[in-house]
């Protein structure tokens, strides 16, 4: 079963909530804590939190500009997050907070994009340093729909799900078609999104070509 409508005042809500709580985590961990490796390759946890500032704090042309210069949008999100993570961490989580309810919809990706893209950052904070992590359902289920949609760009390279079933086991929820790859719904986002760290919460015959794409 596929969910596309959404209300965009609820996804907003959600994001500015999403934003909050990772400040409080933030705020609640210790230095060797901020600096150990997320699950955002190069990125320690303190930077990708200041990631998640840059997003709603540089302005269009500050990115713009930036990447011109670094000849890439990778390498701009980068210099971005990386400039902003020289701050003491509690700039960074009052920074979070004062942006928290700032709105963004990108012209391609829409406002889903930016609930996936905290969502996803929640957990690559909270999984390498061996916290729970088990976002809404409903919120978790909204950013799959953006994975497995027509334009999840920056986020699934072109190919990635072809011919796979993600069908969610906590919720009742299935995204495509093709072999099956099952599993709790917070697991299937962070696999889709590229990161290993929960495959082995998947079960089904898709699991293995799945592994094989992320790898390859």
């Amino acid at each position: 079963m596929r969910q596309s409508r959404f209300d965009r005042d609820v996804v907003f809500a959600a994001v500015a909530d999403e934003r909050r709580r990772i400040a409080s985590l933030i705020d609640g961990l210790h230095a060797a804590q901020l600096a150990s490796a997320s699950l955002c390759k190069g990125w320690d946890v303190k930077t990708v939190a200041a990631h998640l500032v840059s997003v709603v704090a540089d302005s269009f042309w500050i990115f713009q500009r930036t990447a011109l210069r670094c000849r890439g949008v990778d390498r701009a999100i980068d210099q971005l997050a990386r400039r902003r993570a020289q701050a003491p961490a509690h700039e960074i989580t009052a920074a979070l907070r004062s942006h928290a309810n700032r709105d963004l919809s990108p012209p391609i990706t829409g406002p889903l994009s930016g609930l996936t893209d905290v969502l996803v950052h929640g957990g690559d904070i909270k999984i390498p340093l061996g916290l729970p992590f088990n976002p809404e359902l409903g919120r978790v289920g909204l950013a799959l729909d953006f994975l497995t949609g027509p334009l999840p760009l920056g986020f699934v390279p072109r190919g990635r799900l072809r011919r796979i079933c993600l069908h969610a086991t906590d919720v009742d929820r299935t995204w495509g078609k093709g072999v099956d790859v099952r599993g709790p719904i917070a697991a299937l986002m962070m696999s889709v999104s590229g990161r290993a760290a929960l495959l082995d919460n998947l079960d089904g015959p898709g699991v293995p070509l799945l592994r094989h794409r992320l790898f390859s």
